[in-house]
């Protein structure tokens, strides 16, 4: 199922895609954590500005390889098996526009759906 959101990129209407394949998939293309890399790319894009970017080649390239995983998911026919050859559509690809959309995207598919049932006073009250 999962949560799909079109975001535009260099004026390209992107489909992405949020689902619990999305940890399974990334960890597979790139043997890594995403849930360590999206927290992360969260923490130094929020210390930093996009006018004086200090952001090293590994938090873009973990940036564009989020990306590249979600919208992979959302239309993996039309999306390349590399991510370079996905990237090179792209003139510009801005990790201060995109990534908050991005991070958005994958915290209402983690959100929990059901209220919790923990508050069991309220329930066992005679």
């Amino acid at each position: 199922m999962g949560i799909r959101r079109n975001i535009i990129v260099d004026g390209i209407e992107v489909p992405f895609k949020a689902s619990a394949t999305v940890p399974r998939l990334y960890r597979m293309k790139f043997g890594r954590d995403i849930f360590r890399d999206f927290s992360s790319l969260q923490k130094s894009v929020k210390s930093e500005d996009s006018e004086n970017s200090g952001l090293d080649i590994e938090s873009l390239e973990m940036f564009e390889n989020i990306a590249y995983i979600m919208a992979r998911h959302a239309e993996p026919e039309k999306v390349s098996d590399s991510p370079d050859d996905w990237l090179e559509q792209f003139n510009t690809f801005s990790i201060y526009e995109i990534l908050p959309q991005l991070l958005e995207l994958w915290g209402l598919n983690t959100e929990t759906q059901v209220k919790s049932k923990k508050n069991i006073a309220l329930l066992t009250v005679k």
